[in-house]
């Protein structure tokens, strides 16, 4: 049986109906009970993009502190330094454009990878872009729950 707290939950993705829609249906026999509730509740509102966001650092840069989430993020990212300057321009070119820090699944995907999509991403429309981001940010919540309850 896998129960998942709140707070688990909030590590995961930092969105409050999420994680409450999540853990009422809890308790699941499986992770992947686990994984098809929280993908299920998806997608995120507008509202809900920016109170994940406001937990997750830019890309690229190292993560902070000592919370779940910030653990997280350090191995999410890694510590390669390869394409750094460049990675950091493109973040300063996303938020400029679109207001808020970029948001990608980053494991599994290489520097390059990361900063090809996000110089794509620039020219995307603001809708297209924001139901990107909820996307990710739902990508990065389901490795967070395996990693968590594997």
């Amino acid at each position: 049986m896998i129960t998942p707290t709140t707070d688990e939950l909030l590590t995961a993705l930092n969105a409050q109906r999420w994680a409450a829609e999540v853990a009422d249906q809890a308790p699941f026999d499986t992770l992947d009970q686990l994984l098809d509730a929280a993908h299920d509740a998806t997608p995120l509102t507008t509202a809900e993009i920016e109170e994940a966001i406001a937990h997750h650092p830019r890309i690229g840069e190292k993560p902070v502190g000592d919370s779940a989430s910030a653990a997280h993020s350090r191995s999410e990212q890694g510590t390669s330094v390869e394409l750094a300057a460049e990675i950091a321009a493109a973040n300063a070119a996303y938020e400029k454009r679109f207001g808020r820090v970029f948001i990608i699944r980053a494991a599994g995907r290489t520097r390059a990878e990361i900063l090809s999509e996000a110089t794509r991403r620039l020219a995307l429309d603001d809708d297209t872009e924001l139901a990107i981001v909820g996307e990710q940010l739902r990508d990065i919540a389901l490795l967070r729950l395996e990693a968590m309850f594997a």
